[in-house]
């Protein structure tokens, strides 16, 4: 369910980002249905509406760096 949801992200990136930038969406069915200003306000709104597990929480901005993360562990095991 979250690689449809996310290849749709993917794929409209520039069309959301033109309308939404700098907003946290929430993403069902391949589709945007809540628009908040933090994650944790499109968490709560969600839980409100829909099953956990079945919305993705996406935030909003250009690139690569809007779908993907980068864990680091330097420091971590010293």
């Amino acid at each position: 369910m979250f690689e449809k949801d996310l290849e749709y992200f993917i794929t409209n990136q520039d069309k959301l980002v033109a309308k939404y930038r700098d907003k946290t969406l929430v993403i069902k069915d391949c589709q945007v249905v809540e628009v908040c200003d933090t994650p944790l306000a499109a968490y709560l709104k969600a839980e409100e509406r829909y099953e956990s597990g079945t919305f993705m929480i996406q935030p909003c901005s250009p690139g690569p760096s809007a779908y993907t993360v980068c864990i680091s562990t330097q420091g971590v095991f010293n």
